[in-house]
């Protein structure tokens, strides 16, 4: 009982103490985003909102808020339309060469972005694909495809094909089959996809970096570009925004269809 006691104990501690390391630096980034001082050091003095109405006023910063907005949307979008189904052939056999086909569609979970980021520069320089937007929509479809097929996928593994097989001894067709039966059974590996989606593409900075300009510029990359120039407690607030958002994103998680679901746990 003793050893159980103190094993539960080392356990809270190595616990409390990851929590602390991964927290700890976004602590520091939101307290900088109250301070009064005009460089941003560590620790802050004073609190003020200020800065954040400073950065929410600027011109610069709303046109890259809307644009990474615009891009998370978009890409979100084209992602549940071609994952939903390629999450239907693969999990239902009817796909030849489905372990293939679902590693080429994962690839991008695995490849370093930097390089695909690179790679994706090249290639629609190539072809002659010259709209910073329409290449950062392709990229960014591209790497927030893999998050929607991963929970779709886990949510299909769930289903309970008896009610399919009830719909369609009934007479239901295949069509009211899928909206009717499949849809809903699935929805929270929809939902849980969609998000996560709009998430990574919201915080991509290593592929925007590559297809991106100084007209059409999201906002981690307008946030790297901002530093580089001056560091003082907006670059913070920034961040702070960011960091909001996620929050935000995790909460609807939770609030929507829960976390361990979500994951396919």
């Amino acid at each position: 009982m003793t050893m159980n006691r103190f094993s539960t104990f080392v356990f809270v501690v190595a616990t409390a103490l990851i929590l602390v390391f991964l927290i700890a630096p976004l602590l520091v980034v939101v307290s900088l985003s109250f301070s009064q001082n005009l460089l941003a050091t560590f620790p802050p003095k004073g609190f003020t909102f200020d800065w954040y109405a400073q950065v929410i006023a600027q011109e610069d910063f709303q046109r890259s808020f809307k644009t990474s907005a615009l891009l998370a949307v978009a890409s979100t979008f084209m992602s549940l339309m071609l994952a939903t189904p390629a999450a239907l052939a693969l999990n239902r056999g009817i796909l030849p060469g489905a372990a293939i086909v679902e590693t080429v569609l994962l690839s991008p979970m695995i490849l370093p972005i930097l390089i695909a980021g690179l790679a994706l520069t090249q290639f629609t320089s190539s072809i002659g694909l010259h709209s910073t937007m329409g290449n950062l929509f392709i990229g960014h479809t591209l790497i927030t495809l893999p998050y929607v097929l991963r929970t779709v996928t886990a949510s299909l593994k769930q289903l309970d094909h008896s009610l399919e097989e009830a719909a369609s001894t009934l007479g239901a067709s295949s069509m009211t089959i899928f909206w009717l039966i499949t849809i809903p059974q699935i929805m929270p590996g929809l939902v849980a996809g969609c998000i996560f989606s709009f998430m990574i593409s919201f915080d991509d900075f290593s592929l925007s970096f590559w297809l991106s300009n100084t007209e059409t510029e999201p906002l981690p990359v307008f946030l790297h570009n901002k530093m580089a120039s001056v560091f003082d407690p907006s670059i913070a607030t920034m961040s702070s925004l960011m960091i909001a958002v996620g929050v935000i994103v995790v909460l609807l998680i939770e609030r929507i269809v829960g976390l361990r679901k979500a994951m396919g746990v």
